[in-house]
């Protein structure tokens, strides 16, 4: 029962911030969204003809999807890890919420499912990867880091990477094609 809670605190910390990306970007930016922007008909139709050099695509993976994580990290081991934590929902909440309506205010229902198309498969490994982090943050002294959480991590991370290279470029595409 008190893991069910402490899942319901890390919810309750990401959903405000959803909900604030939303309202800023419905309320604040929305003469901003009405610039051409990756949603637009250029961009995508551009995205589909490009060639991705996989080499180049992981250096930049790399540094996008490592960093933050190795700045949580690096944060789980001081006396802010559940500010980190905190802090890092948030911040999650609002980048989803901001995103989500930029691409429906763009593009209708089908934005939301180029979001969609956008973060599969990669984000199947990315998401538990990041919550065993979080849960450590959040729950610590009660959970402690091991050797079973730092190889799943890395194998995660490492999955979501290679499958964010290779196989979510081919659903984007696809995705976009039907458009």
């Amino acid at each position: 029962m008190k893991i069910l809670h402490s899942r319901k605190q890390l919810l309750a910390l990401f959903m405000p911030g959803f909900l604030l990306g939303v309202i800023c970007v419905n309320l604040l930016a929305k003469k901003y969204t009405a610039e051409p922007g990756i949603f637009s008909e250029y961009f995508l139709n551009q995205f589909q003809t490009v060639k991705i050099v996989a080499r180049e695509y992981l250096w930049y993976l790399l540094r996008l999807r490592l960093l933050p994580f190795l700045a949580l990290l690096a944060l789980s081991m001081t006396r802010m890890r559940r500010v980190a934590a905190a802090l890092f929902l948030i911040w999650t909440g609002i980048s989803a919420g901001i995103l989500i309506s930029t691409s429906v205010l763009s593009m209708g229902i089908r934005g939301s499912f180029l979001c969609m198309a956008g973060i599969f498969p990669q984000f199947i490994f990315y998401i538990p990867a990041y919550l065993i982090l979080l849960w450590y943050c959040w729950s610590y002294p009660q959970s402690r880091w091991n050797r079973q959480k730092t190889l799943f991590v890395l194998m995660a991370l490492a999955l979501g990477i290679l499958m964010e290279i290779y196989v979510n470029p081919s659903i984007v595409r696809a995705f976009l094609s039907t458009l």
